[in-house]
């Protein structure tokens, strides 16, 4: 597509002067390309200024692409937005206005429209601040003069371009006709503005052009290109040339094709406005060269290029390229599948079923393992897709692993086991077996790495067992309480074989118990033998069967046993043997007061057990 530039800028002058613009219809391919190319002195005449190989001063040119070495305030490159994107020519304005470039241009043709265009840039970096206000704007002059330099054809002029702190190239148009007779002109190109702090400017690709009609290509459908899938050829169309009488007032035609849109050759005898294609199978271009005269045909000097028309034949899309097959351990996250395919295609996934799981994209995220079909089709036509690329998508069981803690005996040892056989394991020990002994406490790991590839790791936390010591064995009603004497974790038992981690054991008769004690890696069990008397707490002697006397079960499997009752006052109340002892809450047969009274229970061989109960009435 073209872009059409139109520079609006008052010239006051003679009739000749005009605004600048482009050729409003098509124009033919460059009669004249001036891209300074050659960093060097430019031709004798070309300029009045005077040629320097560096940055030049006030009145100085030179031919680069290299600025801003000695003069700082300009900017270091030249954005690369013209058509040739290299060297320029780089000019320091004089003091006073005046040209600073001419040439002629030869073998054009008479009463023809042709269009000037050159690039231009203030190449001054409002950013340095050197200049006040930014500096002098450049403002530059066109001029067009007939073959002997005597009459003024056309002229336009740029007006003020001010310097930016970043710039892009702009390009300037002027169009004019040649005069009845005349095949050449010449080119001028004035500085308007005065030298000083600014008015720095570089230019590049002076080209003259023809300037015809505006002909566009079409053909049923009034569009400048068709797309047809590869299935649908061969395909033969009818093209129609339409200019729009805007510069020539008769035309002569020559259609051209291309397989590339760059090269371009004549289709002889293709000379109507309109075209008939062959059959056609594979993409092509067209276009057609118009001029006035037939004579004019063969030059691109006098005629002009018609708008291309492509007949775009989409080939069958190729299977994606796959980015190969995916596997991962099922402990990390799914990455996406990718292929690649050609610039207008994009692709559509199927799974295992032919069921569509994404469309229009050349990546998919699964969401299970197995094997996905990937296939290419023409982005916004429905044309016959590829064929499908499969890729295989795998996820392998990671090892699962749960850390221990453990405890170690003092003097021991213990056996680590990995816990998954089978497999390749590696130990912070440097072994490499499933089990592994060890006989010092510490944190151990082994890293476990299945057939696939996937590895776990397991975290042993080896502790130093606390050895087990009673503290004390209490009864309280029917329970026995066992507190161990140290910190630690324990296991505790009153036959030996059951073995519990609470200390309490509940519903005990009266008796001798042996009170075992262990660490839970039972490095070492310690054993005490107590008498657990179950003493009641209160004494009722209301006559209805419960707790009338005070006696105590259980006295019979000690060898010798003997209670004493004292009240308050220490005053024995009543002694016997502990097997048959009972008290009715009397002295003397005579009922004693409610109150709280105490008892000893003397056992042959174990301590004296003492406390309180309550009578009550």
């Amino acid at each position: 597509m073209k872009i059409y530039l139109f520079f609006c800028f008052l010239i006051i002058s003679s009739s000749v002067s005009a605004q600048l613009g482009f050729c409003e219809g098509n124009t033919g391919n460059p009669i004249f390309h001036e891209n300074f190319e050659a960093a060097s002195e430019l031709p004798a005449g070309t300029t009045n200024y005077s040629y320097i190989n560096q940055d030049p001063q006030d009145g100085q040119y030179t031919v680069s692409n290299q600025i801003g070495n000695l003069i700082t305030s300009w900017r270091s490159n030249l954005p690369s937005t013209t058509v040739s994107n290299q060297n320029a020519l780089i000019v320091n304005a004089s003091f006073t206005s005046g040209l600073f470039y001419q040439t002629k241009i030869t073998g054009l043709c008479e009463n023809t429209s042709y269009e000037f265009s050159a690039f231009l840039i203030n190449i001054y970096d409002r950013s340095s601040a050197v200049c006040t206000n930014g500096g002098i704007p450049i403002n530059v002059r066109f001029e067009i003069w007939n073959e002997n330099d005597s009459n003024l054809l056309k002229q336009g002029n740029t007006g003020d371009i001010a310097s930016l702190s970043t710039a892009e190239w702009e390009q300037y148009a002027l169009t004019f006709q040649t005069e009845v007779g005349q095949e050449a002109v010449i080119l001028k190109m004035f500085n308007n503005g005065n030298g000083g702090c600014g008015n720095d400017l570089a230019i590049d690709d002076i080209i003259f052009r023809s300037c015809g009609d505006l002909t566009t290509v079409t053909t049923e459908n009034n569009q400048n290109r068709i797309d047809i899938c590869a299935t649908d050829v061969p395909v033969s169309l009818i093209l129609e040339a339409i200019p729009d009488y805007s510069v020539y007032n008769s035309h002569a035609f020559q259609w051209q094709e291309s397989t590339n849109n760059e090269i371009w050759t004549d289709i002889p005898g293709e000379n109507d406005e309109n075209f008939k294609t062959p059959p056609l199978i594979s993409s092509r271009f067209y276009r057609v060269i118009v001029a006035e005269d037939p004579m004019n045909l063969n030059t691109n000097l006098c005629s002009s290029v018609s708008e291309v028309f492509t007949v775009n034949i989409f080939d069958m899309p190729l299977p994606p390229r796959s980015e190969g097959d995916v596997s991962i351990c099922s402990d990390a996250p799914i990455p996406e599948l990718n292929v690649e395919v050609n610039e207008n295609e994009t692709v559509n996934w199927y799974d295992e079923d032919n069921n569509l799981v994404s469309e229009n994209t050349t990546s998919f995220l699964p969401e299970s393992s197995g094997i996905y079909y990937a296939q290419a089709v023409i982005k916004g036509f429905d044309c016959k897709p590829s064929a499908k690329t499969a890729i295989e998508f795998t996820i392998y069981e990671s090892p699962q692993v749960d850390d221990e803690f453990l405890d170690l005996c003092d003097g021991g040892s213990l056996i680590l086991n990995a816990g998954i056989p089978g497999l390749v394991y590696q130990w912070s020990t440097e072994e490499s077996s499933q089990e592994i002994e060890i006989r010092s406490a510490g944190n151990y790991s082994v890293i476990l790495t299945t057939a696939s590839g996937c590895t776990a790791i397991k975290n042993f936390e080896i502790k130093k067992t606390a050895i087990a010591e009673i503290g004390s064995v209490t009864s309280n009603l029917d329970e026995i309480l066992v507190t161990p004497g140290n910190q630690g974790n324990f296991e505790y038992s009153i036959d030996g074989t059951n073995f519990q981690t609470s200390g309490i054991f509940t519903s005990i008769p009266s008796g001798i118990y042996t009170i075992y004690m262990r660490d839970l890696s039972a490095c070492k069990t310690v054993m005490q033998e107590f008498p657990h008397i179950v003493v009641p707490q209160f004494v009722t002697p209301n006559v209805d069967g419960y707790n009338d006397h005070f006696s105590i079960n259980g006295l019979e499997y000690f060898p010798s046993s003997e209670i004493k009752i004292f009240n308050r006052y220490g005053k024995l109340l009543k002694m016997g043997q502990g097997s048959t002892f009972t008290w009715d809450g009397t002295l003397n047969n005579r009922p004693l007061p409610s109150d709280d009274y105490w008892y000893h229970i003397i056992i042959q061989g174990y301590k004296t057990l003492k406390g309180s109960f309550s009578l009550k009435r």
